[in-house]
């Protein structure tokens, strides 16, 4: 048996399928079923799309911006700490008396 690829899908697509499941009168089980999902996969993406509306479904490698400015600050920070434990290593070798 081969096991079948990871179907990715984009953006558009999935708020496009939560849009038709929250629609007027239709059930998720049939939006589903003809967009040829798996139920519970459209209801997942029923709870993220409704967490954040506007920041929903960033993709692969992107962040909403609170994630990626925390990771900014994260970094700049590793950055400052290397140049910081530099410095001292430095201030240590130089103030040593010479033999």
């Amino acid at each position: 048996m081969e096991q079948g690829k990871r179907r990715k899908y984009d953006r558009e697509f999935k708020v496009g399928a939560v849009k038709l499941a929250t629609g007027a009168g239709r059930r998720v089980a049939e939006v589903a079923r003809n967009l040829g999902i798996h139920e519970n996969l459209l209801y997942k993406w029923k709870d993220k799309y409704a967490q954040d509306t506007l920041n929903a479904f960033p993709g692969k490698g992107h962040l909403k911006p609170a994630e990626e400015e925390l990771r900014q600050t994260k970094k700049a920070l590793a950055d400052v700490m290397q140049e910081r434990d530099i410095l001292k290593k430095a201030l240590a070798i130089f103030s040593r008396e010479p033999k």
